[in-house]
């Protein structure tokens, strides 16, 4: 069947026997549009006054429109690339708009899109005021109800969760996507600091105390590794319309954007993955991890060499060990997260999502949060044993 989406215009597929109950259909940009075979678009002869709908149009290019209807309007909204969806709510961390597809999955697990009256009722009755992306967004094309609701509950909850929702998009929006989020940002943190507190004081031994702010510098960058390994793999809604710059750069932006926030990734209303896609995300993460490690490197190992340099200044001894070479140590690092911290938390993620897809988590949620912990722990395990074995290979150690 023949797109009815292009650049420049869109061709009237209405039979003409056909009758058109709405008497003026248009775009919102730079042509008209008439629309007529409802079957193809799936859209109801009849729709409620400022209800919004939305709708596949070409299977091929995974291209979605927004239909309005008010009173004897219809407003039809397309996606301005193959890549995704213009002004889509609900989606997470991903580009691909749907054609149609899965759309009754969605809508049974994230509630139908709440048109601008509704948000505001909902709104009203809990007393908070929407930030303004998705204000705009609930005026342009909606808000899946299960969206807005967990917005609501979080922002409720106070204290410095709800200040975050308010203050931080991004967090925002990740715990949006997955409320267990902060769980498995604190999981990977709470792990990862008493894995390597155990095993600096194995290899310090009686100097540990002595040498604490080398201890200290080290458990500080660590933290700041974990909360980057968690969070850009971590699903995220967009809200609103994405804007994207030209040129070069523009377009590097707008095709990372397209991409899932992982490999495993689950699909969800507006987000479509191809294979494709799925696989240049794990070199697109790759190369973000070995700039984090790399970045890390130089300011942990940075810091500790100063360190070690001063107190050998007051301090000189024989059995001092050689000062570790700082570019070497933060390649090291880079290449490490790039390649080992990668693939092995793409993994986890991947069993995250099935385990909590699965009816005993939905019906029990703390078995999720205990397999969370486990594969955690066991991923930490592996990955510091693996970076020693990386680090006396390479010399670094």
């Amino acid at each position: 069947m023949p797109s009815i989406c292009s650049s420049s215009h869109l061709r009237t597929l209405a039979s003409p026997t056909q009758s058109n109950p709405f008497s003026n259909i248009q775009r919102t940009r730079s042509f008209a549009v008439e629309i007529v075979d409802f079957g193809y678009l799936n859209i109801p002869k009849t729709l409620k006054q400022d209800s919004i709908l939305r709708v596949g149009v070409n299977e091929k290019s995974s291209r979605v429109c927004w239909v309005k209807a008010a009173a004897n309007e219809l407003t039809v909204d397309f996606g301005d690339s193959d890549g995704g969806d213009e002004g889509r709510v609900g989606g997470n961390g991903g580009g691909g708009g749907g054609d149609g597809e899965g759309e009754g999955e969605g809508e049974e697990e994230f509630g139908v899109v709440m048109n601008f009256g509704e948000v505001l009722r909902e709104c009203e009755k809990s007393g908070v005021k929407l930030p303004a992306d998705m204000m705009q967004a609930a005026k342009s094309v909606g808000i899946r109800e299960l969206i807005l609701q967990r917005y609501l509950d979080l922002q409720g909850s106070g204290g410095i969760i709800g200040f975050l929702m308010r203050q931080w998009p991004m967090f925002r929006n990740r715990m949006i996507a997955d409320p267990a989020f902060l769980f498995k940002v604190g999981t990977e943190i709470f792990i990862d600091s008493c894995c390597a507190t155990f095993a600096e004081v194995q290899k310090r031994g009686k100097d540990f105390w002595a040498e604490f702010e080398l201890y200290l510098a080290d458990l500080l960058v660590g933290v700041v590794v974990d909360i980057a390994l968690v969070c850009l793999l971590a699903p995220y809604v967009r809200i609103g319309r994405q804007r994207t710059s030209g040129g070069f750069l523009g377009g590097i932006g707008q095709a990372a954007s397209s991409l899932p926030s992982s490999v495993f990734e689950a699909e969800r209303p507006g987000s479509r993955f191809s294979t494709k896609q799925r696989i240049a995300t794990y070199f697109y993460k790759g190369v973000l991890y070995g700039f984090v490690g790399f970045g890390c490197g130089i300011i942990g190992q940075g810091i500790a060499n100063l360190i070690m340099t001063a107190k050998r200044n007051v301090n000189k001894s024989d059995e001092d060990v050689p000062v570790p070479p700082l570019v070497k140590s933060a390649a090291l690092w880079g290449v490490f997260l790039a390649v080992s911290s990668n693939t092995r938390y793409q993994i986890v993620n991947g069993l995250e999502r099935l385990v909590e897809a699965s009816p005993l988590a939905k019906k029990v949620p703390p078995v999720a949060m205990a397999f969370t912990v486990g594969v955690r722990f066991a991923n930490n395990i592996y990955g510091g044993m693996q970076f020693v074995d990386w680090a006396r290979l390479t010399g670094v150690q």
